[in-house]
């Protein structure tokens, strides 16, 4: 009897590696960053500001674990991740340079 494991080639293993690596670290990123954001540009207090960008940060890392494997290829689930994870890293460098904080 043929083994199931062998009959799946190993790209489409490293492909999924890639995807689950894109949403646990690329997911992360994407998290902190919203949540510094939010912390950085929300008007409200400071302490409701961290509160609420790390409620938010669960959102955006269900989002982008959902990217992930919703994307055709592995590239465009890391495409995806790092080009708004740039993003934000501009604004929140931004926000912290005009000292809005």
């Amino acid at each position: 009897m043929k083994s199931k494991v062998a009959a799946i080639p190993s790209s489409y293993r490293l492909a999924v590696t890639s995807r689950v690596l894109a949403a646990v670290f690329g997911g992360y990123l994407l998290a902190a960053l919203s949540s510094v954001c939010m912390t950085l540009l929300l008007p409200i207090s400071r302490a409701d500001a961290v509160f609420g960008g790390m409620m938010a940060s669960f959102l955006f890392y269900l989002v982008a674990v959902l990217w992930c494997f919703a994307c055709r290829t592995a590239w465009q689930a890391w495409f995806g991740l790092l080009l708004p994870a740039l993003v934000l890293a501009a604004i929140c460098a931004l926000a912290y340079w005009m000292n809005l904080s």
